[in-house]
């Protein structure tokens, strides 16, 4: 397996990052989240107000253990039970906290067995979207339709002590916030407007959120997939 090319983009040049650091509330708990999407990495670098750096690194995958989402293997609930885990989710009824605890206990994939997770990335748009589903807001098509808007992008992450012994900076480059701040705001509200019209066209027989408690849905039924 070839190494790999991935970027962290941060308020600040990273040139050696550090196991057990990272804020335990993002995606995917603690960990040094990367992307091989270079624009990615200049849109997620930026503030509103502030400039940014996108670091370069590289990485040899080939003796690390990797949990990919995007397999066969997983379902889009796998991903947003591992949101409702870490993520901070203002709870807002009774069929939001059930859900929440369905998710958590039947689709949380083992990730301390991995040294890195390659999944999506909830931006502010998409991070709404998965709290709607989990409200009961919107049906499971609705919630996997919406994760295609915007070219949202996977990022990789790493976890183990393994994994951070294992990156090795190359450069760093400064982006303009005035460039790519503006960027990613267009491509959050894209995807949000999407969605609004995915929103009208209704989906009365999807499965949602109440039918998943109801119906003590499983990793293995046919329906997720």
């Amino acid at each position: 397996m070839s190494n790999m090319i991935l970027y962290h983009g941060s308020p600040d040049i990273v040139r050696k990052p550090e196991y057990g650091r990272g804020k335990p509330y993002n995606d995917y708990g603690s960990g040094f989240y990367c992307t091989e999407n270079i624009d990615l990495a200049r849109e997620w670098a930026c503030g509103e107000s502030l400039d940014g750096f996108v670091n370069r690194y590289e990485l040899n995958p080939a003796e690390l253990r990797i949990l990919n989402l995007s397999t066969e293997n997983y379902t889009i609930l796998h991903w947003l039970a591992l949101l409702m885990k870490y993520r901070r989710v203002r709870i807002s009824g009774a069929v939001m906290k059930r859900g929440m605890e369905w998710l958590t206990a039947h689709f949380v994939p083992d990730i301390d067995r991995f040294d890195a997770i390659i999944g999506y990335r909830a931006d502010d748009s998409y991070f709404s979207f998965a709290r709607a589903f989990v409200n009961n807001e919107i049906s499971l098509r609705q919630l996997s339709y919406a994760m295609k808007l915007g070219e949202l992008g996977e990022q990789f992450v790493l976890k183990s002590k393994k994994a951070f012994s294992s990156i090795r900076f190359i450069s760093s480059e400064k982006v303009s916030n005035a460039v790519y701040f503006p960027r990613r705001k267009q491509r959050d509200d894209a995807a949000r407007a999407a969605f609004q019209q995915e929103l009208d066209r209704d989906d009365l027989d999807g499965l949602f959120m109440r039918d998943i408690i109801r119906e003590k849905v499983m990793p293995d039924d046919p329906r997720i997939r």
